[in-house]
């Protein structure tokens, strides 16, 4: 691969790490800048308040994955891409110089909504805005390899975020951390945003879109995307299995060590850590192995591991004593996962035509991640309040045979070319040859 498709491929994900290193920081950060912006005296009361905040980024990312598609489909990937990035650094900016309530009262906490509405609309369209330009700037044969530096690059801002606070848990007081350490980390996703705004200012349009001869006005509306409804319920179908199982073993997993295995917070967090870091290098291998054998087998492979280990391997989990028999269980979950993340960017992509391909990918992938990914979280918590805690086991396996049943049917997109798919030859839900 040469120099111009690398420089693609980090110009193409680096705002992906940012994005997602200031999504994560919130939830991380929360403990300790929760009594910053609601009254003392009810600390449940604060995180509930600083929750339900962080809930109304999910519902904006449906909104963010139309808005910000429509923008990549009319404008260029490059204007998506920026305006993502834009988006990021003026809400972790808001963030980090938010006012508390004792000098603004309610007016600080107002700050803190509007910053994670702006953080809801970015993230919603970063992921088609990276996925699509990475499809389509990536040379034909290695499209697979290149668009797999999307999860690379979401997994290392997971463990950026989670390593600053490591850093700042050991540097700073407890108290320092409460009165102004939490807004580090906000300060420094909005200075890695700029930087990364920079650098997509300079990045050049994919040829594919240049070259698109498509009507103008038809280009990133929801009339043109109806037209390809059949691919966009595809999309929500083939992404409901592997999103609650990536939130399943990344996001949850660290509580479910701690709540549920009884394993103490700092090896939860190891395990956590340590699972994500194999997890982000094995994404570029299995992105490559699809450019060779195709889409299809990778993610046939991820639903039937799914579907078949799920509950077996959540189920030894919650009864692991130690960091090696609890880290050796989720590399195990991870590698099967890898089989839907690793490509999962670039089967979305390839389904849809040019006009309409960012659009195509962000709505019915914003509105599947709000509805299976998002609240895998709440879910399993609610199956354990219930005392059926083995029920959500039993969920996230009947999500991944819902995939697969997708898997099997549709088409193999490894050698579509993207200047020429169409809805007639767009790969759908029909009997594989």
């Amino acid at each position: 691969m040469g120099r111009q498709h690398w420089k693609k491929i980090w110009v193409g994900s680096a705002g992906n790490m940012v994005e997602w290193f200031d999504w994560f920081v919130y939830a991380s950060f929360a403990t300790y800048f929760a009594g910053a912006f609601f009254p003392s005296g009810n600390p449940t009361a604060q995180l509930m308040n600083t929750a339900g905040i962080f809930a109304v980024g999910f519902f904006m990312r449906p909104v963010g994955g139309w808005l910000l598609g429509r923008v990549g489909d009319r404008k260029g990937r490059k204007a998506a891409l920026t305006l993502t990035v834009t988006l990021m650094s003026v809400s972790a900016l808001l963030i980090a110089v938010a006012p508390t309530y004792d000098v603004a009262g309610y007016g600080g906490a107002f700050v803190l909504l509007v910053a994670r509405l702006l953080q809801g609309l970015s993230v919603g369209g970063e992921y088609a805005a990276s996925a699509t330009y990475l499809t389509e700037a990536s040379d034909p044969r290695r499209r697979g390899f290149a668009s797999s530096f999307q999860y690379v690059s979401m997994t290392a801002g997971q463990l950026a975020g989670l390593g600053l606070l490591i850093i700042l848990q050991h540097t700073l007081s407890d108290t320092a951390l409460h009165d102004y350490g939490w807004r580090i980390p906000f300060a420094v996703g909005a200075l890695g945003a700029a930087v990364v705004f920079y650098l997509r200012r300079t990045m050049l349009e994919t040829e594919v879109y240049a070259e698109d001869t498509s009507h103008a006005a038809e280009r990133g509306t929801l009339r043109a995307l109806w037209q390809h409804r059949r691919e966009a319920f595809l999309v929500i179908a083939l992404t409901m299995g592997g999103t609650v199982a990536y939130y399943t073993y990344t996001t949850y997993l660290t509580k479910y060590l701690s709540n549920s295995a009884g394993l103490s917070k700092e090896t939860a967090t190891l395990v956590s850590f340590t699972a994500l870091t194999v997890f982000a290098c094995l994404q570029p291998l299995a992105g490559a192995l699809s450019d060779r054998i195709g889409r299809r087998p990778l993610l046939i492979t991820f639903a039937v591991g799914s579907t078949v280990l799920t509950v077996p391997v959540l189920t030894l989990l919650k009864r692991v004593n130690g960091f090696w028999p609890a880290l050796g269980l989720s590399l195990l979950a991870l590698v099967v996962v890898t089989g839907y993340t690793s490509i999962n960017a670039c089967v979305k992509a390839e389904l849809f035509p040019t006009g309409v391909r960012a659009l195509g990918v962000a709505l019915p992938y914003a509105l599947a991640n709000a509805l299976f990914g998002g609240t895998a979280e709440y879910i399993a918590l609610w199956f354990k309040n219930a005392g059926i805690e083995s029920g959500f086991s039993w969920y996230v396996a009947g999500c991944a045979a819902v995939s697969l049943v997708v898997y099997v049917t549709m088409r193999e997109t490894k050698d579509l070319d993207l200047a020429r798919v169409a809805s007639r030859e767009a790969p759908s839900v029909t009997t594989a040859s």
